[in-house]
């Protein structure tokens, strides 16, 4: 069974049509829709899912709890170490979920460095990502670093800096299937 992870920003609060038409045929193959439990994005997709009464649907959870879960669908509580904090700590889900899909599904605002974590965790595990680039609009096939590389130019240099500073842009996808290279 193909297994999609499907996740986005937090502050993206309504479901783009066209991120909704790709929903809609991932559905229509009887994919299994791997989405976290955070509000955002999450929340919305959860929401279209359960609009639509799809039910091969699980959400992974950090902790014991799920903080969203709109159509009672099977959960993963994922297990964090008791010092992991914050973005870590949440992080922890969103990798389990890469590590078990086949394929991504991101909507991205340009500025969550959570969403961008998720496009290098499904990179590593070499898995294409469909991002859907909320600034214009746009969605974008990634498999690899260049990928990547055409569509972090549209973020600008302070976006590009924090990613690198936050992320270690740079050196994971080195690692892991190329150099990038970002706006100069």
């Amino acid at each position: 069974m193909v297994k999609v992870f499907i996740g986005g920003s937090r502050v993206i609060t309504n479901l783009p049509s066209p991120v909704a038409t790709r929903i809609d045929n991932i559905i229509d193959s009887s994919f299994t829709v791997l989405v976290g439990d955070a509000s955002g994005a999450d929340k919305c997709v959860q929401k279209y899912l359960a609009e639509r009464n799809y039910e091969n649907v699980l959400v992974f959870c950090a902790g014991n709890r799920c903080r969203n879960n709109v159509g009672n669908w099977k959960t993963r509580a994922v297990s964090a170490d008791a010092n992991e904090k914050g973005f870590d700590f949440y992080a922890l889900k969103d990798l389990q979920m890469a590590r078990e899909a086949d394929y991504g599904l991101m909507i991205w605002d340009a500025k969550s460095r959570g969403t961008l974590n998720n496009i290098l965790n499904l990179l590593d595990k070499s898995r294409n990502v469909l991002v859907f680039f909320s600034p214009d609009q746009s969605f974008h096939t990634i498999r690899n670093a260049q990928d990547l590389s055409a569509l972090l130019v549209k973020c600008g240099k302070q976006a590009l800096a924090i990613f690198e500073e936050k992320l270690d842009m740079s050196k994971r996808l080195t690692r892991s299937r190329g150099t990038i290279q970002t706006a100069a």
